[in-house]
């Protein structure tokens, strides 16, 4: 089945009443509408005032914060910054999902390495052509530019060519705040 993680992601979530998105690669894979690469984990964007009720829509899930590189039992104590990283594995299915704490405030979604890039929250979250909601090319790319591996620079590559100039202005100006001397800033 196309994108089969996705809609399986999609499935576990429909009932989650805060907002969410599949984030990373795959995002980029359902922007393109075709999976381009092999993807070692799913991810997904949540806000970070929505973390209680993520927990208890997750009760069936063994949930992992990640501390200074460090994974630890994630129990009862309000996650805040710099923790941004869930790791969850299903308690009798062994299915993972990384979970990506996100900040915002009342009107905007709000880059947490630098809360001058931020973006108006009705415009981050697309949805593919059977309802599965991902977070935009630019934002997932703007995550992507710090990490400048292989699979980064590969989702970079085939984002690009569709992306409208609008999303590559965006891009461009984030990186010119965040990493202004980012290789990919010539492509844009």
């Amino acid at each position: 089945m196309f994108f089969r993680i996705c809609h399986s992601v999609n499935d576990l979530m429909t009932d989650f009443e805060g907002k969410w998105c599949i984030a990373g690669g795959w995002a980029i894979d359902l922007y393109l509408d075709k999976e381009t690469r092999t993807h070692g984990d799913i991810e997904i964007l949540v806000f970070r005032e929505d973390q209680e009720i993520l927990k208890n829509h997750l009760k069936e899930w063994e949930i992992s914060k990640v501390e200074e590189g460090k994974s630890s039992a994630w129990k009862h104590d309000r996650l805040e910054l710099p923790v941004h990283e869930l790791h969850a594995i299903h308690r009798v299915t062994g299915h993972k999902l990384e979970i990506l704490l996100n900040e915002k405030d009342a009107d905007n979604w709000l880059f947490r390495r630098n809360t001058r890039i931020k973006k108006p929250l009705s415009e981050i979250i697309n949805f593919s052509k059977s309802g599965v909601p991902y977070l935009r090319p630019e934002i997932v790319l703007l995550y992507k530019a710090k990490l400048k591996g292989s699979k980064d620079n590969h989702d970079f590559n085939e984002a690009i060519i569709v992306m409208d100039d609008k999303k590559k202005k965006w891009l461009k100006d984030a990186l010119n705040i965040h990493l202004p001397n980012h290789d990919w800033l010539n492509n844009l």
